[in-house]
């Protein structure tokens, strides 16, 4: 296969300095066809990518910064192509005998000018990748910008899922189309000089922030629910939310709670700030709230969170995530809840984040927010089945199946309701971990899957929090997160008076 990338010569960037591209683990070469500019391009972008890649990206380079074509690069090699990906405004030479003619539109337009337009009108846009020869769009997808660092990381964002797109089409996997709303402006067009002024802005804010607050400090919140929760109301409303209390210095997030052997404990990830990596916790509930004190119950050497639970074949299963770690792990319960052993490997050499597990019809679905290196981290669904829990673990016939920042990534349990299937779902529209989204799994088997987010639930007079983040309840028992801001001179006071008073206690009881 011989694949070309058509690339405007003015537009040149980083991101197209390839020679091959990814698919299905293998290399497949690439050759870049430059082409003349069609369409005059904003003034001075290039310097303006140059100022963010010294402020926002601490002077590594960026996939949106230029270029430099060599003689080498100018070449585009011989031979006919059997597969163009044209990232220019330009029009198709009706005369081209490519089987594949794939066209990435951004919010229906074609070109980097396009993709541009849209991040300056305030939003990343939905891509379509389009095969030209007979028209049919192949692929869509709305990536997320949790990492997109001004107007040149927006760009590089917008590429690599572009790419991501590409190379699932190569594949020859089917692909599964979602009906994606674009993006509506929120406010007027800017300029670029505005853009990157504004996000220049923004990030010195933010690191004023982090150098006077822990950033995110997470804290998970709970009740008591005799009969309708959220899954019957649709919204936070009912008995008030308590946060279950930190030490401030410590975040808790991604609660899971479980009734086991009699006991009922709330396993969480614990963040201490000052190390930056997270470890596995847990705390008692009893009847009316938490009973002791916090306990880890799993360290690793790497970070762990999300410590999805499970019951299968008499035994009490863990699998956190790790995908800084690249794999996928199972963990046995050896003793409840505090002693865990790794067990089983179920998926290696890949970064899949919140693994949710659920049988249906009679086969274990493994789902999970994937990233192929590039890009955001909470836009892609990947799904994987197996017979049993310990696999083998098989990917679905479509993976990705699903690109849309606001309905992908794992928030939780599934939940059967009236014997439909449902999950909670990270609705990152507005920034990593910001909402909830309630989708209803209308299909799912090996090789198909289609869901609808039939409800959106968001931070407000229930949950005043700054986001929400994970939903989960065992019985009368009903878990959420969100942030909150934590200055950390407030969390040292609080650790102080944590290891202060205790001592005190002891040194007036000694006499």
């Amino acid at each position: 296969m011989i694949i070309e990338f058509r690339c405007e010569r003015d537009c040149a960037r980083r991101w197209m300095c390839r020679e091959t591209l990814s698919i299905d683990g293998r290399d497949v070469p690439v050759r870049i066809a430059w082409t003349a500019t069609t369409e005059s391009r904003p003034a001075g972008l290039d310097a303006l990518f140059e100022l963010e890649r010294m402020v926002l990206h601490k002077g590594k380079p960026s996939g949106a910064g230029k270029l430099e074509i060599t003689p080498e690069r100018a070449e585009a090699g011989a031979g006919t192509a059997d597969v163009i990906v044209d990232f220019t405004g330009a029009a198709r030479d009706p005369k081209c005998s490519a089987r594949l003619y794939l066209r990435p539109l951004f919010n229906g337009a074609a070109g980097e000018n396009a993709a541009l337009a849209a991040i300056l009108a305030g939003d990343l846009p939905v891509v379509e990748i389009v095969n030209e020869v007979d028209g049919a769009v192949l692929d869509r997808g709305h990536p997320s910008e949790e990492i997109a660092a001004g107007l040149s990381g927006a760009l590089e964002t917008v590429m690599a899922r572009t790419l991501t797109m590409v190379a699932a089409i190569l594949s020859g996997r089917p692909r599964i189309l979602p009906q994606l709303a674009r993006p509506a402006a929120d406010a007027a067009r800017r300029g670029p000089v505005g853009y990157v002024a504004r996000g220049l802005a923004v990030s010195i804010a933010k690191e004023i922030y982090r150098l006077c607050c822990y950033a995110p400090h997470w804290h998970v919140g709970w009740r008591f629910s005799e009969n309708a929760g959220v899954w019957q109301t649709k919204d936070l409303s009912g008995p008030g939310w308590t946060v279950l209390a930190d030490p401030g210095h410590r975040f808790y997030a991604d609660p899971f709670p479980i009734t086991w052997q009699g006991r009922t404990f709330v396993f969480f990830e614990d963040l201490d700030h000052r190390v930056g990596k997270g470890i596995i916790s847990a705390i008692e509930f009893g009847d009316t709230g938490p009973v002791g004190e916090v306990v880890p119950v799993l360290e690793e050497p790497w970070h762990l969170s999300y410590p999805f639970l499970i019951e299968d074949d008499g035994e009490l299963w863990m699998v956190p995530e790790s995908s800084l770690h690249g794999d996928v792990a199972l963990y046995k319960c050896i003793r409840f809840p505090d002693k865990w052993e790794r067990h089983a490997t179920l998926l290696s050499g890949l970064e899949l984040a919140d693994v949710t597990i659920t049988r249906h019809n009679g086969l274990n679905y493994l789902f999970g927010a994937w990233r192929d290196g590039t890009g955001g981290y909470s836009d892609s669904l990947a799904i994987y089945y197996a017979d049993h829990l310990l696999g083998p673990w098989l990917p679905h016939a479509s993976n990705p199946v699903l690109i849309d920042r606001a309905s992908a990534r794992p928030a939780g349990n599934f939940v059967t309701i009236n014997d439909k299937l449902w999950r909670p779902v990270q609705d990152c529209t507005k920034g990593y971990g910001a909402a909830l989204g309630l989708a209803e799994i209308v299909e799912l088997s090996p090789t198909t899957f289609r869901q609808i987010a039939r409800h959106s639930l968001r931070p407000g007079p229930a949950w005043p929090g700054r986001k929400l983040h994970t939903l989960n309840r065992c019985g009368r028992l009903e878990v959420i997160d969100g942030s909150r801001i934590q200055p950390w001179t407030r969390a040292f006071a609080s650790q102080a008076r944590s290891t202060i008073l205790p001592s005190r206690t002891s040194s007036s009881s000694a006499h």
